[in-house]
């Protein structure tokens, strides 16, 4: 204990009241500091927990507008125009009508499908078709044989590469296609501008960066073509080569970790001060990319520490003051009285001080509330444009073989009226006659065919109302019928009593029937005969009235089933065992079965393979 000599040579004691001022404050700066770090570390914990939803929401969102445009070069390589526009020689004035026809079609497609330019190559990679013909930037002439996409096009069937354009100067995903039999390749350039967009409106920092560490797309200009970590002089040099950035120095990225943290980073805006911010990333399915977000700590951690702080040294201070009271019971009345009102006076003031702090608290946590009813609003809406953009991706696997589906009436309706034409001049009027009758009915089947692309695409009313379930099954089994038979995997359909109804929206029913007969298709295609049972490949539906207020409907396989592990998740969204695969179509069946009032269930079949089993409720 420290002691100073008076002026007389006496020595003072410090008081015990100023001993316990001195107690009390170091335990106000004790508590104050530490329950700072548990609500910083709240605050942490919550914002990644909003920031790890976003990021899903972000990744989910640009792979479906990925996914819009890559069944595109696929539809266009399988044109026979766009065939016979490969095989023409631009120099030939016998091609020029035909090149003119298809350099209009393209402009129009791109046009339609927000693609910023479409294009065919020659084998020898001279452009002789393209969307931007006539224009000051057009590609047609052009020499592309030194790209990698057109290279692996050739090679391989398909290609992909992420470049700055040569002509344009602009950044893109460049997408091709082998054009069939008569060689050339077809591509379709995609840029991100109006996803760049949307993510600096949203204010948070997203990029996405390749298997090598270059960021490709990014909400802030000034990251395009950074880097994550360095990229060495021997691939520098492929990517000068190959003109895949034109002259970007590539320079690294201005993010600078926080020590003693796994995820909080410094970011770099140039003469300003860095900013603190989260950062998170996650894959991009199908894809060798990964998205990030930079999620800003702002002031919402520095709020919620001065709060904590602030709390913590009240109720510390009215510990400590409550204990220096009851320390100065024994003094004498005059004096525990005085300092009992003036005490009460203190608190008064204080409490009054903390209700106000706690009505304000109230009002900001029912703003809060309201925030979370908006955002929780639109997830919603999110959710259903997810479901919309999972509908209308599935369109481009089904054209292929709707596009096969519909030539074989065409070619018989072609065969039909050059049979009338002879008959009529013949004058065998009543032969003719049939072959008319015969064209109609083919003309009906094609209507019919195309009623079910267009009622598939529409989007549902979101109306729970008494629907016809063989119609829902039938308008299913036509959309996968061509590409079953085309693999040779009957389908055995039942569709249960005649009449049979049940409540929920019709289009979104035949979505969930569309989506599992496709699961089993994909998870019988490819095997031999004999494989799974006797008579090979084979998918069954189901339906039946099960009890006197439901109905079930089931989708059978006899593929090689489905490990436990993968049945516990494979209604969790973004999770998926494709390649290629979104990860969203059974997420969204489950809830769209669920809306309807039913629910979607999947077992393992004791006999070999899969069933997914639906419960509806049934219409009386």
């Amino acid at each position: 204990m420290r002691r100073e000599a008076g002026p007389h040579g006496r020595l003072h004691v410090p008081s015990r009241r100023s001993l316990v001022l001195l107690a009390s404050l170091a335990a106000i700066l004790l508590a104050a500091w530490s329950a700072g770090r548990v609500a910083e570390r709240w605050a942490l914990a919550d914002l990644r927990r909003t920031a790890q939803a976003a990021l899903g929401l972000q990744v989910g969102a640009l792979r479906a507008e990925m996914q819009k445009q890559a069944s595109l070069p696929l539809a266009l390589a399988a044109d026979p125009e766009i065939a016979a526009a490969a095989a023409a020689t631009s120099g030939d004035p016998s091609s020029r009508p035909l090149l003119d026809r298809v350099n209009r079609r393209l402009a129009q497609v791109a046009e339609a499908t927000g693609s910023a330019v479409i294009y065919v190559i020659r084998p020898d990679g001279i452009t002789v078709a393209a969307s931007n013909a006539g224009t000051s930037g057009s590609f047609l002439g052009r020499d592309y044989a030194f790209r990698p996409y057109f290279r692996q096009a050739m090679q391989d069937g398909v290609g992909s590469q992420f470049a700055l354009g040569t002509v344009s100067g602009r950044a893109g995903l460049y997408l091709s296609r082998r054009i069939g039999t008569a060689g050339g390749v077809v591509v379709v350039k995609i840029e991100f501008a109006a996803v760049e967009a949307a993510w600096r409106r949203a204010g948070d920092g997203v990029f996405v960066a390749d298997g090598r560490g270059i960021v490709l797309v990014a909400s802030d200009p000034a990251w395009h073509l950074a880097t994550l970590r360095q990229i060495d002089e021997t691939e520098r040099s492929r990517i000068r080569e190959a003109r895949e950035f034109g002259d970007s120095p590539l320079p690294a990225m201005p993010l600078y970790p926080i020590a003693g943290t796994t995820d909080l980073v410094r970011v770099g805006q140039g003469g300003q001060p860095a900013r603190a911010a989260l950062l998170l990333d996650a894959p991009i399915p199908g894809t060798g990319w990964r998205l990030f977000t930079l999620t800003p700590l702002g002031h919402a951690v520095e709020r919620e520490r001065a709060q904590a702080w602030i709390i913590a040294a009240l109720v510390t201070g009215f510990a400590c003051l409550g204990l220096s009271a009851l320390a100065g019971r024994g003094r004498r009345n005059r004096e525990r009285l005085a300092q009992a009102s003036a005490q009460r006076d203190i608190l008064e003031a204080r409490v009054g001080e903390r209700t106000r702090e706690l009505t304000d608290a109230n009002r900001m946590l029912r703003l809060e509330m309201e925030e979370r009813r908006r955002a929780e609003a639109e997830r919603e809406r999110l959710g259903r444009e997810l479901a919309q953009a999972g509908r209308l991706a599935a369109l481009g696997q089904f054209a292929a073989s709707m596009a096969h589906e519909i030539n074989q009436p065409l070619a018989a309706i072609r065969s039909y009226a050059d049979n009338a034409a002879i008959l009529v001049r013949r004058g065998r009027t009543d032969e003719a006659e049939e072959n008319a009758f015969a064209i109609g009915r083919l003309t009906d089947r094609i209507g019919g065919l195309t009623r079910q692309l267009k009622g598939f695409a529409r989007r549902s009313s979101g109306r729970r109302e008494p629907v016809v379930l063989a119609e829902i099954l039938h308008n299913g089994l036509e959309l996968v019928a061509a590409r079953a038979a085309a693999a040779g995997i009957p389908l055995t359909v039942q569709t249960g009593p005649a009449g049979l109804r049940v409540l929920g929206d019709g289009p979104r029913l035949e979505q969930v029937v569309v989506n599992l007969l496709q699961n089993a298709l994909d998870a019988v295609a490819g095997q031999p005969p004999g494989h799974g049972s006797p008579a090979g490949p084979r998918v069954d539906l189901h339906a039946s009235a099960e009890a006197p207020d439901r109905v079930r409907v089931e989708v059978r396989d006899n593929g090689p089933g489905m490990p436990e592990a993968v049945r516990a998740q494979v209604f969790d969204a973004f999770f998926t065992t494709k390649s290629d695969g979104l990860g969203l179509g059974l997420a969204i069946a489950r809830g769209i079965v669920e809306d309807c009032g039913g629910s979607l269930t999947v077992l393992d079949d004791p006999a070999g393979g899969t069933i997914f089993r639906m419960h509806l409720q049934k219409s009386h």
